[in-house]
């Protein structure tokens, strides 16, 4: 069941259909697999929603990556690279984007969060993705948009990120409650197919992703969804962050603007890859708190 409001973070295949050639609205499509850096842009090529431009993760998601590894995998952009891009897309102030993957959000939620993070009040996610527009019947595109000519300029946003010294005082202190959206075998560490090391931060609770979704890549109604978190969370935690890297960092926000209530203060999204990757390095606390869970895997057998 797809459940969307006209200003919120979700949009329906049925709503977008509606708005297909307004030029109030713009689409873009956010494909990518990290196994397969290249099959997003030639998904994009062979079909997509009409009028839709194509973001990359890697290129244009995130900027380069650090050598040594400081920043994670896919570090953020300086605003005004986004918002260069942005322009570029056709984007202005008043502009309703949305961005969507065949993920059920799991890419598209990062331009969003970025998007807002960045000042821009009105991005959204198709709920679920590509697939719910074709079972629509929507028609898809194999043509390029012509560039934009947007107006928006990026800058300071209401959503908040919290830095890895931040993670490490807070953990240390008890006093925040950090989420782990990556799939249960990553974070138990049974399996790692993308960072150098396997495990999680020690204190983490694991909130996989596929977890927010129904059988179709919609989410889940909001009632279940905070039903859901408040037995991970609990009602009376503060300051919730959310963790692993900047991708399910960033998806997990848009859950929490759908389930939180007056009770929860306003989360923030920490910059540190989950619990195992290089962007530790540089965080002694963080990084011994990591080397300690990976000799506990290392003694637990079956782990």
């Amino acid at each position: 069941m797809t459940y969307t409001h006209s200003s919120g973070p979700l949009v329906s295949a049925a709503e977008l259909a509606r708005h297909l050639g307004d030029p109030r609205w713009v689409i873009v499509d956010c494909r990518f697999n990290l196994g397969d850096p290249e099959a997003g842009r030639s998904a994009y090529a062979a079909g997509h929603i009409p009028g839709a431009y194509y973001a990359d993760l890697d290129h244009d998601l995130a900027a380069p990556v650090v050598p040594g590894g400081a920043g994670g995998r896919h570090p953020l952009p300086a605003p005004d690279t986004l918002g260069c891009l942005a322009r570029g897309w056709g984007i202005n102030a008043d502009s309703r984007v949305v961005a969507y993957d065949d993920l059920g959000g799991a890419i598209a939620a990062r331009l969003w969060w970025q998007l807002r993070c960045c000042g821009h009040q009105h991005p959204a996610v198709l709920d679920g993705g590509l697939d719910a527009w074709r079972a629509a019947g929507q028609s898809l595109d194999s043509g390029e948009p012509a560039p934009g000519d947007g107006a928006w300029e990026a800058g300071d946003g209401e959503l908040r990120t919290a830095t890895a010294d931040d993670l490490a005082a807070r953990l240390a202190a008890n006093d925040c409650v950090l989420l782990d959206a990556r799939a249960a075998d990553r974070f138990a560490g049974r399996v790692e197919p993308l960072d150098t090391r396997a495990g999680h931060v020690p204190g983490a609770s694991n909130a996989p992703f596929s977890a927010n979704l129904e059988a179709d890549k919609c989410f889940r109604a909001p009632d279940d969804l905070q039903a859901y978190y408040r037995a991970i969370i609990g009602a009376d935690r503060a300051w919730p962050m959310w963790s692993a890297c900047a991708v399910p960092a960033s998806r997990r926000v848009i859950h929490c603007w759908r389930w939180r209530s007056p009770g929860y203060p306003e989360p923030r999204c920490t910059r540190v890859r989950g619990a195992t990757g290089s962007a530790t390095s540089d965080v002694p606390s963080l990084r011994q708190m990591v080397t300690n869970n990976e000799r506990m895997h290392e003694r637990t057998p079956g782990r």
